[in-house]
């Protein structure tokens, strides 16, 4: 079953927790919290204290996305602050290896992420250190962008990939996942949906109620 994560990121941030719990009511599966420091993408959002304040508000997964510089200083952090997955970008400067095996360390699912000019290649060796990979179908940074549709492919090569290799790798997209090309994404080899904007412009348990009857 296709999973949907909402991402809090176009939340309101005034009435976090209520906007969590309408996630539950309408059948969210996880939730998406993207971490930007204001360096790896040009935006800054929130951190761990953020995190652990709406841990106490449900019991649903947390999968922090982080797109920072250095994840390695922060890891700690995000774990002891709720985050079941913790989420790192292949495009940062230092070795990926070393901080994929820190997350497990912690105890918490790692996560790989790529944006839309990187290759899965890039990836392939690092699909047996993962239990999820997120590929960006918009450029990381800011909500609302539409999706790019070359990302297809991508989605496709990683689904045959991961197959062909019996891993249990689960594949997520973010970025312009709406209603209307979702199925398409899903066709493609998609496990997760990942949307902002989709889900929390108009009624939340409505709009994630109808990604779950597309997917």
């Amino acid at each position: 079953m296709v999973k949907i994560s909402p991402s809090i990121l176009s939340a309101d941030f005034s009435r976090l927790c209520d906007e969590i719990k309408f996630c539950e009511k309408g059948g969210a599966d996880m939730l998406h919290l993207d971490v930007m420091d204001g360096h790896f993408v040009p935006n800054i959002t929130f951190g761990p204290v953020v995190i652990k304040s709406i841990r106490k508000c449900t019991k649903l997964p947390f999968d922090a996305h982080l797109m920072i510089e250095r994840p390695d200083k922060y890891i700690k952090d995000f774990v002891n602050a709720g985050s079941d997955i913790i989420t790192v970008h292949r495009e940062i400067k230092i070795s990926i290896k070393n901080v994929l095996r820190k997350i497990h360390n912690y105890g918490a699912e790692a996560g790989i992420a790529i944006n839309p000019e990187t290759p899965f290649e890039r990836v392939k060796d690092y699909m047996d250190r993962v239990e999820y990979i997120l590929i960006m179908s918009v450029h990381p940074g800011f909500s609302g962008q539409s999706f790019i549709e070359d990302t297809l492919d991508k989605i496709r090569e990683a689904r045959e990939y991961i197959d062909s290799e019996s891993l249990e790798v689960k594949i997520a997209v973010d970025g312009g996942v709406k209603q209307h090309n979702a199925k398409r994404i899903i066709d493609a080899g998609a496990d997760i949906l990942v949307a902002a904007s989709a889900i929390f412009r108009g009624n939340v348990e409505d709009n994630i109620r109808k990604f779950k009857e597309i997917a």
